[in-house]
């Protein structure tokens, strides 16, 4: 049976008349990575902060491995915050074995394990340098160096791929899958939907505080129907009468002298195959036949829409 390492039941949280969170609810599971997910201002900030018992909740109930505080099993988390920072005059070795002490390692181990770290993921030869000397990519690496320093069960990391370029990204992206992969539980907040697309086991989609998704990612994009994209010099409007096929729509596309693409949107009953079948049965003539499938940023706003609320500001985003 499945572990849950974090539960939330109902949970509320208002600033003032302001309400961050509206009665969330979620599980989730060990050796797992969770994508919690909402545009700017979705309340993610605030239950982050709930869950590691920054901030308290107004109602409802918050379990961490356990534990009706996190603050009973800290040494056990991990947490990278959105307002990351490190002290600029230490050495990169000094800094991880500082942040891995206050875990409760002892000095020696904890030495070692940030040396060894530092090796692992290609910072060696720059463990004596000073953080202040590290490019944003790197000092961000560091920053998850310290945060999982002392082999924490569950890893809370909040918006942590905000200002890194594509390359770092992807690095970051490489770190996270290892610590899944050495069976720990990863948490992370973002609005960046592609980042959940590739990494997540399961997803919390939430807006205006309120829980809108909660599933896995192949569930979400079950949400909405896909779509297929045809080339053609023939007349597509013969496949109007096709059952499932609910709008066709023009595409541009480089010209390419009478042939015309087109987009038709498909319901979630009607099979893409039978689209093509339809093709060959009108005698369409086809130079490209495509399958789009949603994604998840499709999902995000398709489930979330305009009334999202994302220009709003959340005391704790």
């Amino acid at each position: 049976m499945s572990e849950t390492v974090l539960r939330l039941d109902k949970v509320d949280k208002s600033f003032g008349d302001f309400k961050a969170v509206d009665q969330l609810s979620a599980s989730i599971i060990r050796g797992k990575i969770y994508g919690f997910l909402g545009p700017n201002g979705a309340g993610k900030t605030t239950t982050v902060r709930m869950m590691l018992d920054i901030f308290k909740p107004d109602r409802g109930e918050i379990r961490v491995l356990g534990q009706s505080s996190a603050m009973l099993v800290r040494d056990r988390i991990g947490y990278l915050p959105e307002e990351k920072g490190l002290y600029k005059k230490m050495k990169l070795w000094a800094v991880i074995q500082y942040f891995a002490m206050l875990k409760g390692l002892p000095a020696r181990e904890a030495k070692g394990r940030a040396l060894y770290l530092l090796e692992k993921y290609g910072l060696g030869e720059f463990a004596n340098a000073k953080v202040e000397s590290l490019s944003k990519g790197m000092a961000q690496k560091v920053q998850l160096l310290c945060t999982v320093a002392h082999t924490p069960e569950l890893v809370i990391l909040d918006e942590p791929f905000g200002g890194l370029d594509p390359v770092n990204q992807a690095a970051l992206e490489s770190m996270i899958e290892e610590l899944a992969s050495e069976g720990r539980t990863v948490i992370f907040s973002t609005h960046v939907m592609q980042h959940a697309e590739r990494l997540c086991d399961q997803i919390l989609l939430v807006a205006g505080g309120r829980k809108i998704f909660d599933g896995t990612v192949s569930e979400a994009k079950a949400t909405i129907p896909g779509s297929v994209v045809l080339q053609t010099d023939s007349d597509v409007s013969v496949l109007d009468s096709v059952t499932g096929v609910t709008s066709i729509e023009s595409v541009e596309c480089a010209n390419d002298g009478a042939m015309q693409s087109w987009r038709l949107h498909i319901s979630d009953r009607l099979d893409p195959q039978d689209v093509l079948g339809a093709c060959f049965d009108r005698s369409i003539r086809l130079k490209r036949f495509e399958v789009n499938d949603p994604t998840l940023h499709d999902v995000f706003l398709h489930l979330v829409g305009n009334g999202n609320q994302a220009t709003r500001t959340d005391q704790a985003a």
